[in-house]
């Protein structure tokens, strides 16, 4: 991939990965250019989306960001808050994060996956209007839908690693299993 390719691919969108009636739908901030060039969420070599899903236990096995239709066989889809393209999510404007939100609260109304899952919690407040909101599940419910706020899988987020990312995504994946976790030991 070329410089010239990932400018080409600015503002280009990516066609969700969904369907009705999913246990999760994962929601990314924006495509990358990486992702517009190839059409696939989640390209960017850096990225730890798809090694996160496989270390929570979300997908068997790591899968490539050219099997995303795969996840459609876990109930697990992919969105985006917004749609374009751009090189770091924020040159997104807050404006485009609002209009983004309204969006996908009308795509949640109209799949009723059983869970929405936002991948970075800053976008998560900019779209939602919810200046307190923190990583895990919310009180907002969209529609029948439930909402889980995880860490930006984003190489640049240096806060998370992808071992304490996995045990976000884990939390996530067992309510929507619908599986109590086993008591904590005491000490």
């Amino acid at each position: 991939m070329t410089p010239a390719d990932l400018a080409a691919a600015r503002d280009r969108t990516v066609p969700d990965v969904a369907a009705d009636g999913l246990s999760v739908l994962f929601c990314g901030i924006n495509p990358s250019l990486m992702s517009a060039a190839t059409g696939f969420h989640f390209a960017r070599p850096g990225n730890r989306f798809w090694p996160v899903l496989e270390l929570s236990g979300f997908t068997p096995r790591r899968l490539r960001p050219e099997e995303q239709h795969e996840l459609l066989s876990y109930g697990l889809g992919i969105t985006n808050v917004a749609a374009r393209a751009t090189a770091r999510a924020d040159e997104l404007t807050a404006d485009e994060l609002r209009t983004g939100g309204a969006a996908l609260r009308a795509k949640v109304e109209r799949l009723r996956p059983r869970w929405l899952a936002v991948v970075g919690v800053t976008a998560y407040r900019t779209a939602f209007d919810d200046r307190t909101a923190r990583i895990g599940r919310q009180e907002r419910v969209i529609g029948d839908s439930r909402v889980w706020v995880l860490p930006n899988p984003s190489g640049l987020n240096a806060r998370w690693t992808a071992e304490t990312m996995a045990e976000e995504f884990a939390r996530l994946r067992v309510a929507a299993d619908g599986f109590a976790p086993p008591p904590l030991p005491f000490p």
